[in-house]
């Protein structure tokens, strides 16, 4: 066995992740460090003999306090751990080819593979998009008929592989414009709306 010297705060800290009276130091620092545990209790030679008999006879509401503390911050980790799968989703760039988009011959066709992308990425909130309107017409909508019911040569086209349409009669301005505000609406930051924007 051998001795060793240890400083305040890390006999604090071995004190405070004592389990039960008479558990020893080495067992602490074993099961703490995943060190394989055992199961038997050690004796324990060090060179200052209170040290180590007031780590193993902790006050048991000192230690219970101690422990209802630790397993308390340890379930308010999990809890965010869950939450932050809970609310992370894939981006658009998960499903961006910049290969596609530059062999695409026209805006319409960049335009198209984006929103498709977009769609990808967050299929289940992309119907937010159909709030997008401009003074007179629907830019998005989840029918082609739709579309044209609200203007005319409007050329609605349907974003591949989703069941929603997009209107394709604008000048690009207008399009980075309809890319913007539904990036927007899915959540992105500006710098990342600024990105989606500049692939058209």
């Amino acid at each position: 066995m051998k001795n060793i010297e240890i400083d305040e705060e890390l006999y604090h800290y071995i004190a405070t992740n004592t389990q039960f009276i008479g558990e020893s130091a080495s067992a602490i620092l074993r099961r703490l460090l995943n060190f394989g545990v055992e199961a038997k209790l050690e004796t324990v030679a060090v060179n200052e003999p209170s040290a180590v008999p007031e780590v193993m006879t902790l006050p048991e509401t000192e230690k219970s306090a101690e422990k209802a503390q630790v397993t308390e911050t340890k379930k308010s980790e999990s809890i965010a751990a869950v939450k932050v799968i809970a609310v992370s989703h894939e981006t658009v760039f998960n499903f961006i080819n910049k290969e596609e988009l530059a062999m695409q011959r026209g805006a319409v066709g960049r335009f198209l593979l984006i929103l498709a992308a977009l769609y990808r990425a967050h299929p289940e909130q992309f119907s937010v998009v159909t709030e997008i309107s401009g003074r007179d017409r629907l830019y998005f909508a989840n029918s082609e008929s739709k579309l044209a019911e609200s203007g005319s040569s409007t050329k609605p086209r349907q974003i591949p592989e989703s069941p929603f349409w997009v209107i394709t009669n604008s000048n690009t301005t207008r399009k980075k414009m309809m890319l913007t505000k539904a990036s927007i609406s899915l959540g992105y930051s500006d710098s990342d709306v600024e990105k989606i924007r500049e692939l058209l």
